[in-house]
């Protein structure tokens, strides 16, 4: 049984039906799919429950933490704690607890149906896996089948100083699978990203253990598979930061977030505590004498792939290779993702979700959505490994490392959009979706960059001509009207995303606006004209500016309804209101967010600049930000037009960064129109005594009875099989039901008032009425 929320809503789903599964897997094939069977173990510890926690000494605290990651899944009391049975042979007997000792055997096969013939009380992760693989076999099989899933608290389970029983019962496993779906199929173990290259207690004992390196070089294991939710950023607020400072534009650069999949935060550095966190100070990644930092970067796949391992117990590196062979087998990312929430590359792998003690959101994440580092995360990560240059070819198999057309983005949701997320009466975990991993909703969406970039081929732009690396941002969709130009739809997605466009040695450069200066000039830097001031500055009226702006967008989650927003000032002397609609759809929260900023935009830059720079600045363009000592104190500038002569005369307009990083509006949830399915109804005709006179004699009555009652119910009549023609309408909902059971022996001809009948009633209740006087 599943647990209940207070609404009396299971809190999971699952695959409750093995035709399911089936079905599911027939359809996919049948559609040209793979398919990859990937078990996923949902932990159903609901709140004020009274299990012993692992995860205190003695595993004397009462209560475990509620709804789980599998990966906490351990021996009791887990390593770390008093009174620990890690390392010792209880260790072992836990986990061939959790194992069971299910066999291919131990089922029964007919068709499309599996079921159990072995002991009843062996509910094991070996039956659930070998039952799914049975159904898999039945289904017609699958191109791969993963053994288990992140179970990290499990493998690194020890029954001795090096002995690791979990991973043994894996191997085994994958050995039972393997009779089960035959040569045809991929097997393997899907290792979270932080337990895949070995394991590190960092207790004291500097014992490093590639644990899993049995598993992986197991004859029965085809592929090493990853689930990956590496942090690619270390973003923080303000323009101060250090990843910041080293002159990265945006946390949605795709160059800043490919330097850090091979770089940064478990590659050339790490934490090493969370005021170290907090502070931004790093520990660089190294490894003394010995010279192999790979072995403790997680991120160097090159490197732990293409070397042989060797174990360090006590640290002290063995003199002999464990069983990986370099280069032996591919890597999959039999999970590939990252959150649709502020800041989701500083820490892809957590999720939002308030019933779970695993709730969280990112490090430094301001907790609102955003679909566009969902995006940027996975267009970078599926780019990097697609190039030669980062994805070496096996001297072994002759493939690439990471094999790219086996990563699984993570995740695409069958259920139908936008009716999930939208209707969380039928599914409790719609409120989910608006922060979670999935694509479903998003992934029809196109960049900005790839956007713009069409359009300019529209216009018969060469690809060598067309720099759209400057852009980010995601597009539901675009409507282009007939008569409209490429110029046209790109100046109007400049207005409502900010960006601007400039031509640089012949290339058409797209960037975002609110970057930062790129120099900083000083009075004494300008060049004075004949005539006129060395520095005019002007601001415009406020009267001439909006109040407030309202722009209009289509929402895609409401079969592109219109959606109005608005921006507006308080305290100004305007009372001006400029409004516009775009042809685009766009998350009404979004579209607030980018009409504050435009109205933002259209305030601060009232302060314009003119000024003369000498030809030595050539170096600067039309849209580069620059800062501007005068009087004192330092204005950020945003080139707007430069004409080239004796001098560079700049026309500039302020920006105020702070603008282009607003929060968005409040989430609105979708209104939709749901559509009511009527299933066929339950008729009865019925012969029955003329019970009143005002009823017609010899005529049949009819009862009828459906879920959902429809409201009337139409009754046609023909002597044949077609031609029927109406008879009647009724709206009257009957109470049908069935006997529990057969009539028994009674009296006849009179009441019985000793013996009861016992129905079965579809909907409704029987009625009491009084006896006749």
């Amino acid at each position: 049984m599943v647990s209940r929320d207070d609404e009396d809503r299971p809190v999971y789903g699952g695959t409750p039906a093995d035709f399911a599964v089936v079905q599911a897997i027939q359809e996919m094939k049948a559609r040209g799919l793979r398919v990859t069977f990937y078990p996923f173990i949902l932990m159903d510890v609901p709140p004020g429950n009274t299990l012993p926690n692992p995860y205190s000494d003695n595993a004397a605290e009462t209560g475990q933490p509620e709804f789980p990651w599998r990966g906490r899944i351990t021996c009791s009391p887990a390593a770390g704690f008093a009174g620990t049975v890690d390392k010792t042979a209880t260790a072992a007997s836990q986990v061939a607890a959790l194992f069971g000792a299910a066999t291919p055997a131990s089922f029964s096969v007919s068709g499309e149906s599996v079921s159990w013939t072995g002991p009843s009380g062996d509910w094991g992760l070996r039956r659930m896996v070998l039952h799914y693989a049975h159904l898999c076999a039945a289904a017609g099989g699958v191109d791969a089948f993963l053994i288990g899933t992140e179970m990290r608290g499990l493998t690194t389970i020890r029954s001795g100083a090096s002995a690791y029983p979990a991973v043994q019962a894996f191997r085994d496993l994958a050995d039972d699978v393997r009779a089960v779906l035959g040569a045809g199929t991929a097997i393997s173990y899907a290792a979270d990203w932080s337990e895949y290259f070995g394991h590190q207690p960092g207790d004291g004992s500097g014992d490093v253990f590639f644990h899993l390196d049995p598993l992986w070089a197991d004859p029965e294991i085809d592929f090493v598979g990853i689930d990956n939710y590496m942090p690619l950023s270390d973003w923080r607020d303000g323009f101060e930061h250090l990843d910041a400072a080293e002159g990265w534009p945006a946390i949605y650069d795709r160059a800043y977030l490919q330097a850090n999949i091979a770089g940064g935060e478990g590659y050339d550095w790490f934490y090493a505590s969370a005021a170290d966190r907090s502070a931004q100070v790093r520990t660089a990644i190294t490894d003394g004498a010995a010279g192999k930092p790979w072995v403790f970067r997680y991120k160097d796949l090159r490197a732990w792939w293409s070397n042989p391992h060797y174990d360090r117990p006590g640290g002290v590196e063995s003199g002999t290779s464990t069983a990986w062979a370099p280069q032996s087998k591919p890597i999959w990312f039999t999970e590939l993702g990252c959150p649709a929430i502020d800041r989701g590359t500083n820490q892809p792998n957590v999720f939002f979700d308030p019933k779970s003690s695993e709730s969280f959101t990112p490090h430094f994440s301001r907790g609102w959505r955003d679909d566009a580092i969902q995006r940027a995360y996975l267009e970078a990560t599926y780019l990097w490994w697609g190039a030669p240059a980062n994805n070496p070819v096996s001297s072994v198999y002759g493939g690439r490392m990471v094999h790219v057309s086996e990563c699984a983005a993570w995740t695409w949701d069958a259920r139908p959009y936008p009716f999930f997320p939208a209707l969380t009466d039928v599914w409790t975990d719609g409120g989910n979706w608006r922060l979670g991993h999935w694509l479903t909703g998003r992934l029809g969406a196109v960049s900005l960059a790839a956007l713009v970039r069409h359009l300019c081929l529209r216009a018969g732009l060469p690809e060598s001509r067309i720099d759209v690396t400057g852009l980010w941002g995601a597009v539901e969709g675009y409507a282009i009207g007939a008569l409209e130009s490429p110029r046209a739809s790109i100046t109007t997605l400049s207005r409502h995303f900010g960006f601007d466009a400039v031509e640089t040695e012949g290339v058409i450069r797209f960037v975002m606006r609110g970057r930062a200066a790129v120099a900083t000039v000083s009075p004494d830097d300008l060049v004075a004209p004949r005539e006129g001031d060395l520095l005019e500055l002007t601001r415009g009226q406020e009267t001439e500016l909006p109040q407030a702006l309202k722009w209009q967008v289509a929402r895609a989650d409401e079969d592109y309804d219109a959606a109005l927003v608005e921006a507006r000032r308080i305290t100004v002397d305007t009372t001006r209101i400029a409004s516009e609609s775009f042809p685009m759809a766009v998350p009404p929260e979004e579209a607030e967010r980018r009409c504050r900023r435009a109205l933002m935009e259209a305030w601060v830059g009232r302060e314009t600049a003119a000024f003369r720079l000498p030809p030595s600045r050539l170096a600067l363009d039309p849209a580069d930000a620059i800062r501007l000592a005068h009087d004192g104190r330092p204005v950020d500038l945003r080139l707007v037009s430069i004409a080239d002569a004796d001098a560079r005369g700049v026309e500039a307009v302020r920006q105020d960064r702070e603008a282009y990083d607003l929060p968005p509006g409040a989430p609105r949830p979708s209104a939709l129109s749901q559509a009511v399915v009527f299933g066929a109804p339950e008729a009865v005709l019925l012969d029955l005594p003329q019970l009143t006179e005002d009823q017609p004699a010899h005529r049949p009555f009819v009862a009828a009875d459906a879920v959902p009652w429809p409201g009337e119910i139409a009754v046609f009549r023909s002597p044949s099989t077609d031609g029927f023609e109406l008879l009647t309408m009724f709206g009257t909902r009957a109470r049908i039901g069935a006997l529990v059971s057969d009539f028994y022996a009674g009296p006849t001809s009179r009441f019985d008032l000793g013996n009861a009948l016992v129905f079965d009633l579809l909907t409704g209740t029987l009625e009491s009425v009084t006896d006749l006087t």
